[in-house]
């Protein structure tokens, strides 16, 4: 049985997609960019971007029975490979001392031109 996952407190889908899939004791969110939760996309550096990413990204895991602690498996995907540091701070607070897996790749264009974007698979609680 799937749950699909919906919460005013991200932005909600720019296409025919969830916010978030539950299956199986565990959540698949959709890639999340730096827009609000209003839908409005965030101009500036990678470093605010990235904040409001992980921002949607926790609100998504949160209404999906999750939290960042349960992370298992994050994909950054980056307009430019040179944001890479910037990103990896921003992600380490975010994450602290709980490290999932991950994968980031460098990509040609994103969704509405943003810099950075995030996936997560999650444990429920």
């Amino acid at each position: 049985m799937m749950k699909f996952v919906q919460t005013n407190k991200a932005p909600s889908a720019i296409g025919p997609y969830s916010q978030a899939v539950v299956a199986n004791g565990m959540v698949f969110t959709s890639g999340q960019i730096a827009l609000t939760p209003e839908g409005v996309m965030l101009e500036g550096d990678v470093v605010i971007q990235t904040k409001q990413v992980l921002q949607n990204l926790q609100a998504v895991l949160e209404e999906a029975g999750s939290s960042m602690g349960g992370v298992v498996k994050t994909t950054i995907f980056l307009a430019s490979m040179d944001d890479f540091t910037a990103v990896n701070e921003i992600y380490a607070e975010a994450f602290g001392s709980h490290k999932p897996a991950r994968s980031t790749v460098a990509v040609k264009t994103l969704p509405k031109n943003a810099l950075v974007e995030i996936d997560a698979i999650a444990l429920i609680k």
